[in-house]
């Protein structure tokens, strides 16, 4: 069986998800598409804690349907910018499992991680699979990915 380590970008796929289709990310069926005939090495969703309810009860189902939560205070500059980002712990996480997996699912449509899915693809000889909003996600990674799945109505939950 094909081990797999997967990695969510839950900002980037949330806010991308809602832009091309005013829905949120269906995790359950992502979590079928990609573990089906798969043995799971990691799988690991990335999120920003504003610490409200809604919040925690989402990242109670995504515990439930198998993803380890790793979370990172949200911090409101005082320009009012905000900073949430999860890229290096991303890259490091996807080194450190990606090198024992045959295949590393990234569901992320940030351009930064096309150096990324070069270094597992030629130093691991790893495949990368990227899902991501088409329009949405950098040709630079892309291009760079073994796969991309392209967003669509399958991994989408309905309108409410």
């Amino acid at each position: 069986m094909t081990r797999v380590t997967i990695l969510v970008d839950v900002q980037n796929i949330y806010y991308t998800s809602r832009e091309a289709f005013q829905r949120n990310f269906d995790y359950n069926a992502f979590w079928r598409q990609v573990t089906d005939g798969r043995t799971v090495v990691k799988a690991i969703a990335y999120a920003i804690d504003r610490g409200d309810e809604k919040q925690r009860q989402f990242q109670k189902i995504l515990r439930a349907i198998g993803f380890e939560v790793k979370l990172k205070p949200f911090i409101q500059r005082a320009d009012g910018s905000a900073k949430g980002d999860w890229d290096v712990g991303i890259t490091l996480d996807a080194i450190e499992y990606g090198q024992y997996s045959d295949l590393l699912v990234l569901a992320s449509g940030d351009g930064d991680f096309d150096l990324l899915a070069q270094k597992l693809i030629t130093k691991y000889e790893t495949e990368v699979e990227v899902y991501g909003v088409e329009g949405l996600t950098a040709l630079a990674l892309r291009n760079a990915a073994s796969r991309f799945i392209a967003i669509d109505e399958a991994l989408l939950l309905a309108k409410h």
